[in-house]
């Protein structure tokens, strides 16, 4: 794995496009409505504390971004806790380190702001992204995730 040097930032609402073709890079699907509502939430709300970050090449093009979300009380949980809601990385840049430094500023910024815990949803199947965040620290957790199918 070689590095390459980044800039991260926290994230704008210019970054919008760039976010979404990104993820459409990585998912094979669009998924713009989702983004949108995250921007309005993560980006735009004046009621958030910003904790969105992106990732920048020397030449100033977004590679890659994570997108949390802070919660208090949330749940009846009283400390201070965050989620990680996406991350994607560039496809032409993986492999290469930046997800591990978006998640290290990541998880500073959020201990900066008094966050005890960060959770995240894996999908049980998907083995390359469970093996990403428990390289990078993430265990199972005590909550369970509760669902019901229609």
């Amino acid at each position: 794995m070689s590095k390459i040097a980044i800039k991260i930032r926290m994230m704008k609402v210019e970054d919008f496009t760039a976010v979404v073709r990104i993820d459409e890079k990585v998912t094979k699907a669009s998924r713009a409505d989702y983004y949108h509502m995250k921007f309005e939430t993560a980006v735009q709300s004046t009621d958030h504390l910003p904790t969105s970050l992106v990732a920048e090449d020397q030449d100033g093009k977004l590679v890659g971004f994570v997108i949390g979300d802070l919660y208090v009380g949330e749940y009846g949980i009283t400390q201070k806790f965050a989620t990680l809601e996406t991350i994607g990385i560039d496809p032409d840049y993986q492999q290469q380190g930046i997800a591990k430094q978006l998640i290290t500023e990541f998880m500073t910024h959020l201990k900066d702001l008094g966050v005890k815990k960060v959770s995240t949803l894996v999908d049980e199947d998907n083995a390359k992204m469970t093996h990403f965040f428990k390289t990078n620290s993430f265990t199972p957790s005590k909550t369970i995730n509760m669902e019901r199918s229609f």
